[in-house]
């Protein structure tokens, strides 16, 4: 059967039949040369005008008008009709503004602590089950954890009250003169009294160092 018969049959073209007799894997697609456009040399001026305004107030951010006008103000650029002008940001600040929250999404950092001994401390409590003469009985465990050296010490209570802050730890630390500022973690206790992130000054209730 020629190629012609076969190209008949299936509807295509004899090229098409000699190619896939030649190889079954179909030759690559040729991708298109893009079409240079008047506004080309511009591109580059349009852009930056919508990155200045991802930082701009909203009264401040420029339109298709002002975009125009700029153009041809600040760079003498005049080849381009104000539709051709108006047609190219629109379809732009999308893109510009996706690249902008997707360089922020990546952006890595990061912020130097420095803790003096014994100055802070954190502090939380978490819920625990104990065996009570043979009886599972929930309790709460107080973990408190010095910033500087790291050093924690850990006590189960009965309940969240304010005992756990004035039951001194000074058999598992070593005792020192230091004030420390307790910076208590979980959520508030109708016990205690105590938010999130609260700032709580122990002073002479508990004096050791890290």
């Amino acid at each position: 059967m020629s190629q012609r018969v076969v190209g008949e049959k299936y509807g295509v073209h004899r090229r098409t039949v000699r190619h896939a007799l030649t190889s079954a894997v179909p030759p690559p697609r040729k991708k298109p040369v893009a079409r240079a456009t008047v506004l080309d040399p511009a591109k580059g001026w349009i852009d930056a005008m919508p990155r200045e305004d991802l930082t701009a107030p909203r009264k401040q951010k420029h339109i298709a008008r002002r975009i125009h006008q700029r153009l041809a103000q600040d760079y003498g650029f005049d080849q381009a009709s104000y539709s051709t002008v108006c047609d190219y940001p629109v379809a732009r600040r999308p893109q510009i503004e996706a690249e902008a929250r997707e360089r922020h999404r990546h952006t890595d950092g990061m912020v130097t602590q420095v803790h003096l001994p014994g100055e802070e401390a954190e502090v939380d409590f978490a819920d625990v089950w104990v065996r009570l003469a043979g009886e599972v009985v929930k309790c709460h465990l107080f973990t408190l954890r010095m910033s500087y050296s790291g050093k924690a010490v850990r006590r189960v209570y009965a309940s969240q009250a304010q005992q756990s802050f004035m039951d001194p730890p000074g058999a598992t630390l070593p005792t020192g003169s230091t004030r420390t500022t307790a910076w208590q973690t979980g959520h508030a206790d109708r016990d205690t009294g105590l938010g999130r992130r609260g700032v709580h000054t122990l002073g002479a209730v508990i004096r050791w160092a890290s």
